[in-house]
C-alpha cells in the first residue's frame, strides 16, 4: 500500500495548539513515561490529512525485521482495516474504560499491546454467551472502534522498543549490555534500595520479591511482560544475575526455581513488577512513533491502569 507519511506544510497552527492543549489537559503535565488520563477529555478536532487503519499498520510492519507474519496474534479485534482514522489511542489493554475514553475523544482506532478478550489468541468461541464479552464487543461495534493488537511486531524490532522504553523510564540505558540490553550492570546497591528505586520510577505501590533485602545487587536481568519460564529460568541460569526482574510469572515455575536456587546457595533474587508496569512504556513508545510518522493524526496514550489493587 502506498506510503503517505509525509509531514503537512499547511497544518493550521490554531488547530494544532487546540490539540496540544487538549492532550496537556488529558496528560496532566506529567512525565512522558507515566501519562495519566483524566475523565474530562477534550475531543479531537478533525485531522487535515486522513489515513486508514491499514496504512498505519502497514507502515509499522514495514519497519519490523522479517516483515508481516502469516500466523500472528497481531490482528484486528474489532472494526475494519479500511476505516478512516479520526484519532488513535495507544494503551496496554483495550479495557472498557479505555474504550469509553476513546469514544469521548472522538477517536476510533485503539492500538493495544495485549489481548482484548481475555486470552492470548483473542479466541472468542468460548465467550459467545458471556455478558461481559458481549457488552464489550457491542460497545466497540456501536461506536465503530477498530482495535489492533501490536504485540509480536513491536517485540520483533531490534532492539525491542518495549524493553528499551522501560530502561529509559528507569534511567538505566547506560548500564545495559550493548549486545543484550536486558542484561545490566549497575553500581552495587541493596535489594531493598533497588526495589524502592523501581517503585518510585514506575509509580507502583508495591512489588513482590524473593531475596534478602540487604543483599548486594549489581547484575540484573530484565524480562518485561509475561516472558515465560524458558526466558526467565533459562536466562537466570545462563547469565547468573543477582536479580531477575520480570513483569509476571507462573508462581509454580519461576518463583519456585528462584527459591530453590537460593536454597542451593546462589545469590539470585527476584522482583515481580506486574505485567502492565513492566511494559507500559512500550505503549508510550508507540505513541511517539505515531507522532513521528503520522504527525497529522491526533494520537494520545491512555494508561489502562493496574487491574489489581493491594491492601
Amino acid at each position: 500500500m502506498k506510503d503517505s507519511t509525509k509531514k503537512l506544510s499547511g497544518t493550521n497552527p490554531q488547530s494544532r495548539r487546540h490539540f496540544i492543549g487538549g492532550i496537556a489537559a488529558i496528560a496532566g503535565g506529567q512525565a512522558l513515561m507515566s501519562i495519566p488520563f483524566i475523565s474530562k477529555a477534550i475531543p479531537f478536532t478533525a485531522a487535515f490529512e486522513t489515513y486508514t487503519v491499514a496504512q498505519v499498520m502497514d507502515k509499522f510492519i514495514s519497519e519490523v525485521p522479517g516483515g508481516r507474519e502469516k500466523d500472528t496474534v497481531d490482528t484486528l479485534k474489532s472494526g475494519s482495516a479500511d476505516s478512516q482514522i479520526t484519532g488513535i489511542v495507544t494503551t496496554m489493554f483495550a479495557t472498557i474504560e479505555v474504550i469509553r475514553k476513546t469514544i469521548s475523544l472522538g477517536a476510533n482506532f485503539i492500538i493495544a499491546h495485549e489481548p482484548t478478550f481475555y486470552n492470548h489468541e483473542d479466541d472468542v468461541s468460548w465467550l459467545k454467551d458471556n455478558p461481559v464479552y458481549q457488552y464489550k464487543a457491542d460497545l466497540l461495534k456501536q461506536h465503530n472502534i477498530t482495535v489492533w493488537r501490536n504485540h509480536n511486531y513491536i517485540h520483533n524490532m531490534v532492539p525491542d522498543p518495549v524493553t528499551m522504553a522501560l530502561l529509559v523510564q528507569l534511567g538505566w540505558t547506560k548500564y545495559a549490555d550493548k549486545a543484550l540490553p536486558n542484561l545490566l550492570t549497575l553500581p552495587a546497591l541493596s535489594l531493598k534500595d533497588l526495589i524502592g528505586y523501581i517503585k518510585q520510577k514506575l509509580s507502583v505501590d508495591r512489588v513482590r520479591y524473593i531475596g534478602d533485602p540487604l543483599q548486594s545487587c549489581s547484575r540484573l536481568l530484565i524480562e518485561p511482560g509475561g516472558a515465560g519460564r524458558f526466558k526467565q529460568v533459562g536466562g537466570a541460569a545462563l547469565y547468573h544475575p543477582d536479580v531477575l526482574i520480570c513483569g509476571e510469572l507462573q508462581e509454580w515455575e519461576t518463583a519456585e526455581y528462584v527459591r530453590d536456587a537460593r536454597a542451593k546457595g546462589e545469590n539470585l533474587a527476584l522482583i515481580i513488577l506486574g505485567h502492565i508496569a513492566s511494559e507500559e512504556a512500550g505503549s508510550v513508545f508507540m505513541l511517539n512513533w505515531l507522532k513521528d510518522r503520522f504527525p497529522s493524526i491526533k494520537s494520545v496514550h491512555i494508561p489502562a491502569g493496574n487491574s489489581l489493587s493491594f491492601l
